[in-house]
């Protein structure tokens, strides 16, 4: 489950594809999303390949719990602290790159 050859995410995390980098350590890679739904929009995104957050929180929760932990070091450095963590899980719900990841949105005030 380390890689998958055909991953969008897999190549962002590799270097095959170009990001703008925003967070990085052995465990997740963070950059921001190329179609921003925020003033700062950033994609955290585990190093080793699970399809979704359920196949993420079951094998591996420390990781998981790590995210939560970079979006807040984000959120600090960008706005105050505050922040929105979303993750899609299935393509019903939005998910369209099959990767787990946590779009951290922030930087402004958001309606309810």
């Amino acid at each position: 489950m380390s890689q998958s050859d055909d991953c969008l995410f897999c190549k962002i995390i590799a270097g095959e594809i170009p990001s703008t980098k925003v967070y990085e350590d052995d465990t997740v890679y963070a950059f921001k999303d190329i179609a921003p739904k925020a003033k700062v929009h950033v994609l955290i995104v585990p190093r080793k390949h699970y399809a979704n957050a359920a196949e993420l929180a079951k094998a591996d929760p420390k990781t998981l719990a790590h995210i939560v932990e970079v979006a807040q070091h984000i959120a600090d450095d960008a706005f105050h602290g505050a922040y929105r963590l979303v993750f899609n899980t299935g393509e019903d719900a939005g998910q369209s790159v099959f990767h787990v990841h946590a779009h951290v949105l922030t930087g402004e005030k958001f309606a309810e």
